[in-house]
């Protein structure tokens, strides 16, 4: 690669090497008071708390000053007599950046620039990371300058310099044998039809033996289910008895107070959302926990330009920022976290969807839990449920679907140490924990409940907080089985990518664990394909004839009467308990239609089989801002 000429305006932009010491280098709050932009009280003040936070003073001001980055980088500039560049106008040599090499540039937050002579010129956004790392630089390069570029300067520069390393880190970082992107789509099509070939087969050689057995099998995952299900509703009496007094429980969210409080990076992926990027800035703005901690970025795709414009017309907090993710082989929601994982200045890091309103001290909460919690706790994981519950029959049925999944079963499998299956948003990691997993599965349309077996596999656990977020529910029926039906796929998928050694997963997971996530993944995709075969019972409740009936006998149909009604009476029990602890007992009259809303899982699970025989990765997007379901009034309803 050649380097880039010279020319006498961009060398005459960076000044010599700086005598200037630490001793007498003017403070960045004296430069803002003097030139105007704060006042000593300010500085004071953000003084004073800087003590309990973990976080830069430009930071504060930004936040607390309302000081703009152009402003505290020309304050930069005369503390540290380093000049500013724009890498944009003049870009950096290609061939310095790959000596240095990407990791450290994010790792910095830097940028080798050129050579001025015997010189190198290291682009830094934080000027204390080139002090910390100066040495490594001079043993690299020889005599080092610095100059000040912006966090915006950096990404941008990043992404153009190293364009094979930058799509490499976030679609295949994690190894290939822990992601499902090697998914043998012709050899899973071939099985598919060979499958369905060989029972259409059968049931015209051997009807009544071939319903049999699919009888069997939809008995085996209902069963197994029921199972599950009842241990939620037994672990839900013993959980209601120990609850500690709310008192206590209110305690447990302060933090030790001789630790200062981390930046929490909150990500925020967007894809087609300009119809909510208003109500989406308004509920991040509610949350308790200092701004100037707060990393808030909203991701979004490089070619998404109908969310960038709106983004770019929009005045954004000084806590939010923008993260544009560069064009790759998938276009996933994980691929593009991966991407602005890169760029997160937090230790936690939390995933928001698009339509989530958090409760305004959620942040505190995870930072407070995190302070305490042991090692092993990786991950931590919200409750959710929804704000638009009473628009209609279907988004009642999500919102009861939701609270015994959130509220029931999870609570559930927690309690029997077994891994937990991640819901995609209000969850939030320990990032270097993040790090060392691999992070997310690019090609999983379900990273969440991937991510979430392979953080009990390395041994890490993930607790369930007691905390809220209310999302926009899916209250239209072709949409919510689109929705449910990449579910299912990236459940299917993560099945299948988890059990290529099962020997080992077993041993990762021990036997109540590999257990569970049978239960929890094959046993709920076996019952969503063979649903219809039970539906066929209703024509023995009402003395129709039955393929059955006369191979059981009467001891036969009472059994399997007698299972399926115990099924429902579970399937009750627990959507009534789910409910009562939701505080929405109005909504217990729609429990009793929700075997009607469950048909649409197997219509969901056929679109599934075909995707992942034809479009594995395809990520079909969840429709946000339905007209009606974004109201402030519609936040408060429960």
């Amino acid at each position: 690669m050649n380097r880039p000429h010279l020319s006498i305006a961009a060398t005459s932009a960076v000044p010599a090497p700086s005598a200037t010491s630490d001793q007498v280098r003017p403070l960045l709050g004296d430069i803002l008071a003097e030139q105007g932009l704060v006042t000593q009280g300010q500085i004071s003040s953000c003084l004073q708390r800087q003590r309990t936070m973990n976080v830069r003073l430009g930071d504060m001001l930004r936040s607390d000053a309302g000081l703009t980055d152009n402003a505290i980088l020309a304050a930069l500039e005369r503390q540290w007599a380093a000049r500013r560049l724009d890498l944009g106008t003049d870009p950096p040599d290609g061939m310095l950046a790959q000596e240095m090499g990407l990791a450290h540039c994010l790792k910095a937050r830097c940028m080798p620039w050129r050579r001025i002579g015997a010189a190198t010129v290291i682009a830094v956004v934080y000027p204390d990371l080139f002090v910390k790392h100066r040495a490594e630089y001079e043993a690299r390069f020889g005599t080092v300058m610095m100059a000040l570029i912006t966090e915006a300067d950096l990404q941008e520069s990043i992404a153009l310099t190293f364009p094979q390393d930058v799509r490499s880190r976030s679609e295949t970082h994690l190894p290939e044998t822990d992601s499902c992107r090697s998914w043998p789509g012709g050899l899973f099509r071939a099985i598919m039809l060979g499958t369905v070939g060989t029972l259409a087969a059968a049931t015209i050689v051997s009807p009544s033996a071939t319903f049999a057995l699919m009888m069997i099998v939809a008995l085996t995952a209902l069963l197994a289910l029921t199972g599950l299900k009842a241990m939620a509703c037994y672990t839900a009496l013993i959980q209601s008895r120990e609850r500690p007094p709310e008192p206590e429980r209110v305690v447990q969210l302060h933090p030790p107070a001789h630790l200062q409080r981390p930046v929490v990076s909150l990500l925020v992926p967007l894809f087609r959302e300009e119809r909510i990027a208003g109500h989406l800035l308004r509920r991040l703005a509610r949350l308790k926990y200092p701004h100037a901690l707060l990393d808030i970025c909203l991701v979004v795709d490089a070619e998404d330009k109908v969310t960038r414009t709106c983004l770019a017309a929009t005045i954004l907090p000084p806590s939010v920022r923008v993260i544009v993710v560069p064009d790759g082989s998938v276009r996933t929601k994980p691929r593009a976290m991966n991407y602005a994982l890169d760029h997160c200045r937090g230790s936690i890091v939390g995933v928001y969807d698009a339509e989530d309103a958090p409760e305004p001290d959620q942040i505190a909460h995870v930072v407070s839990r995190f302070a305490v919690a042991p090692e092993e706790v990786a991950c931590l994981q919200g409750r959710l449920s929804f704000y638009n519950a009473r628009q209609n029959w279907l988004s009642r049925c999500f919102t009861i679907d939701y609270a015994i999944w959130f509220g029931m079963i999870l609570p559930g499998v927690a309690r029997l140490n077994m891994p937990i299956p991640l819901g995609g948003t209000t969850i939030f990691f320990r990032k270097h924990v993040l790090e060392q997993l691999g992070r997310w599965d690019a090609f999983n349309v379900t990273e969440d409940a991937d991510l979430g077996i392979r953080l009990a596999r390395f041994g890490y656990r993930t607790e369930l907080i007691d905390s809220t977020t209310l999302e926009e529910a899916n209250c239209r029926i072709w949409p919510w089985v689109r929705q449910r039906s990449r579910w299912l796929k990236g459940y299917a998928m993560t099945y299948v990518t988890h059990m290529r050694h099962p020997r080992r997963l077993w041993s990762d997971l021990g036997p109540l664990g590999f257990l569970g996530f049978q239960v929890m993944f094959l046993a709920s995709l076996v019952q969503a394909i063979t649903a219809p075969i039970l539906w066929t019972w209703w024509l023995v409740a009402f003395g129709l004839p039955h393929p059955l009936t006369g191979a059981l006998g009467f001891y036969g149909l009472a059994a399997i009467t007698g299972l399926l009604v115990l099924a429902e009476a579970v399937n009750l029990t627990l959507a009534a308990m789910a409910m009562r602890r939701a505080g929405r007992r109005w909504m217990l009259p729609w429990v009793l239609t929700l075997n009607l809303y469950y048909m649409m899982t197997t219509l969901a699970a056929v679109k599934a089989l075909i995707e992942m025989m034809y479009k594995p990765f395809f990520w079909d997007k969840t429709e946000h801002g339905v007209p009606g379901s974004h109201t402030e009034t519609s936040l408060a309803s429960r």
